[in-house]
């Protein structure tokens, strides 16, 4: 399993991105593997309105797309208390630790986002990777 963190699913959906950004994007997301939670869809969802980049109808119309074709994660009582290990051992901001903690429920190999440490190895089971880091 690879987990997708909201800034690759933004670059996919903004016409402002890069090509090369967005190309990588979609294509991480065209992944069967993939797998994301719901924080991640609500992140989503919030910037999409905030930068104008959709409707709320395009909103209502994505999270049914997203919940019938990835695997979405709930957020539980116990990411959230692994949350506050992974910020007392790695010094992730709060929402980056629940992300964490849900990608290793997910049992992914592989946490795809641009605003944590390229390379970082978390319990020895997940690369964080950035998969614009050249």
């Amino acid at each position: 399993m690879i987990f997708l963190d909201s800034n690759i699913w933004l670059y996919g959906y903004s016409i402002d991105t890069d090509d090369a950004k967005r190309n990588a994007s979609l294509e991480l997301a065209e992944s069967p593997d993939v797998c994301l939670s719901s924080q991640v869809v609500n992140e989503v969802m919030s910037n999409i309105l905030r930068k104008k980049l959709g409707t709320e109808p395009f909103v209502r119309q994505l999270i049914e797309e997203l919940y019938a074709d990835y695997p979405v994660l709930e957020i539980l009582r116990e990411d959230i208390r692994t949350a506050s290990v992974l910020r007392e051992s790695y010094r992730f901001s709060y929402w980056d630790s629940l992300i964490v903690a849900t990608a290793l429920r997910s049992h992914s190999e592989i946490l795809y986002s641009e605003d944590m440490q390229h390379g970082l190895i978390v319990q020895e089971r997940l690369e964080v990777r950035n998969p614009f880091a050249r």
